[in-house]
């Protein structure tokens, strides 16, 4: 059962790099206090087996997102600049496998 304080805490969004990875994965969210609160909050219920490397907590309230019924109209604008797929581009055989 949630305690009444728990659900005033704002709520966070966990983000964890393993060790085998580069880039930090969404893993979840948990209500905290604070920001310290969080990561320990994070590390104690994200990475209990030690499989992280790094966590990062951010303020739910404080990520701006895309809409996914908007993607027609945000996305478009990249499909004009022919550039950002060079599929035109002759690659030299010495340049091997890209």
């Amino acid at each position: 059962m949630s305690t009444p304080a728990l659900k005033e805490w704002p709520l966070w969004e966990v983000f964890v790099r393993s060790k085998q990875g580069l880039e930090h994965k969404h893993c979840g969210s948990l209500h905290a206090s604070d920001a310290q609160h969080a990561l320990q909050m994070a590390r104690d219920v994200y990475t209990r087996r030690q499989e992280g490397v790094s966590i990062w907590v951010v303020r739910s309230v404080d990520i701006t997102a895309s809409e996914p019924h908007e993607k027609g109209e945000f996305f478009e604008p990249a499909g004009d600049k022919i550039y950002r797929h060079p599929t035109f581009y002759d690659i030299p055989e010495e340049v091997g496998h890209m």
